[in-house]
């Protein structure tokens, strides 16, 4: 007769919390350690990149067939951009805060003068003049750099005027009135979803500068105003918001956003299988660009869309943290805001997406097809993991001796910890 002693029920549950409670503790002990942040930007960075390559090839072989002759068309290009792309990550990740916040008042200059010069010499898609033609193939939208233009800037002056940030008229001047001037030239072209970003950006930037929470609301009800106006004084946008409020119309305006809730719907939990989804059969416009998250649900099922959304939600968790570890004060606004706009972004996609807000047109940020966007976002991923670098407990590990072995690699130099700058008072007091 076997002397095994049964199993009691409670042995099951006491050993899955023990397992809970060491998982919780390794992940404490990980998320404690001074380069938690950087390795987490650069995952997300990498994950995100290689997602939206493979996504792109998916989702517009069809069209690039059809059109060009070539499957790999759109691909190639996406894959073109990211040379200028890592490029770029590599300079927001190798510069320094302090000449960073130097270059911010031209990159500003001349990001309005680019705006300018697309009303001018602008070639016209879909309705908008948005873009600059390089050669017959290639164009670039300056709009995607200006959100960075007036990230740096608008962190560069508030900064310097926190300490008199809940005078209104502080608050407000300059910064409130160049946004709008950069608003203007984005409707002018007409670029509304590019406008609504602007928007967050501004606002994201009086926020995380300490402005009066009562002005924060006076800002935010005359940006609903004003985009409720804009809405309604074009007939495309009006239609747009028509179809999103009556949920029957599913021709014109509404046709796009009905296709991509039956891509949504097709995938299922696991999806269809990668490049064999039937929406991009010419069934819902611009697959590749702004609907993309629709084909990834349809290829890879609610597990694709949710890893979509954990890899955002993990961007927006490891900003703030670097965000609130960072000792640079101008770095904080930079690295919350930016943050905020990227993360704000791809809500807004993926919320149009599903049919949860009025299709406005902006793209997935390092997913979709796009070359200009893919280019900006590469390089606000490279001053996210500059900020990483620069937090006090990660700049004291990597100025060690044989800390820099990839740090070489990559011609970084170690990162300097933050001074503050001496004033007139703090002279006296020394």
């Amino acid at each position: 007769m076997s002397t095994r002693t049964p199993r009691t029920p409670a042995a099951r549950p006491g050993a899955v919390r023990q397992a809970v409670g060491r998982a919780g503790t390794a992940l404490g002990q990980w998320l404690a350690r001074p380069l938690t942040s950087l390795h987490l930007v650069l995952g997300v960075f990498g994950l995100l990149t290689l997602f939206g390559l493979v996504m792109v090839l998916s989702a517009s072989s069809v069209e690039s067939l059809v059109s060009d002759g070539s499957s790999y068309d759109v691909f190639y290009r996406q894959l073109l951009f990211c040379v200028p792309g890592v490029a770029l990550f590599w300079l927001g990740l190798r510069i320094s805060p302090r000449r960073l916040r130097a270059l911010a008042p031209a990159s500003l200059v001349i990001g309005v003068v680019a705006l300018v010069a697309v009303l001018v010499f602008g070639t016209e898609r879909s309705g908008s003049k948005a873009w600059i033609a390089i050669g017959s193939s290639f164009t670039i939208q300056p709009s995607e750099a200006v959100k960075v233009a007036l990230t740096l800037w608008g962190a560069h002056v508030l900064v310097a005027r926190r300490a008199v940030m809940h005078r209104w008229k502080y608050a407000l001047s300059p910064v409130v009135p160049v946004a709008l001037l950069l608003c203007l030239l984005l409707v002018l072209q007409p670029d509304l979803g590019m406008t609504i970003t602007l928007g967050v950006v501004l606002v994201a930037l009086l926020f995380f500068a300490g402005a009066p929470l009562r002005l924060m609301g006076v800002l935010l009800a005359g940006a609903a105003g004003g985009a409720l106006v804009l809405g309604i004084a074009a007939p495309y946008r009006l239609a747009r918001i028509t179809s999103f409020l009556d949920s029957s119309d599913t021709q014109a305006a509404g046709f796009q956003a009905r296709q991509a809730l039956y891509s949504l719907a097709d995938g299922g939990l696991f999806g269809v299988g990668l490049g064999q989804g039937r929406a991009k059969w010419s069934y819902l416009p611009n697959a590749h660009n702004d609907f993309i998250f629709a084909i990834i649900g349809e290829e890879l099922g609610f597990v694709g869309a949710f890893s979509v959304l954990a890899l955002f939600a993990t961007l927006a968790y490891t900003g703030f943290r670097i965000a609130s570890r960072t000792t640079d004060p101008w770095l904080r606004i930079v690295v919350a805001t930016s943050t905020t706009w990227l993360v704000a972004q791809a809500a807004i996609n993926i919320g149009y997406v599903v049919g949860l807000l009025p299709v406005t047109g902006l793209q997935l940020p390092l997913i979709s097809s796009g070359g200009t966007s893919l280019v900006v976002t590469m390089f606000v991923f490279g001053v996210l993991a500059n900020a990483a670098r620069h937090e006090p407990e990660a700049v004291a590990v990597l100025r060690r001796p044989g800390q820099g072995r990839v740090a070489r690699m990559l011609l970084l130099s170690p990162p300097e910890p933050y001074r503050a700058p001496v004033t007139r008072a703090s002279a006296r007091v020394r």
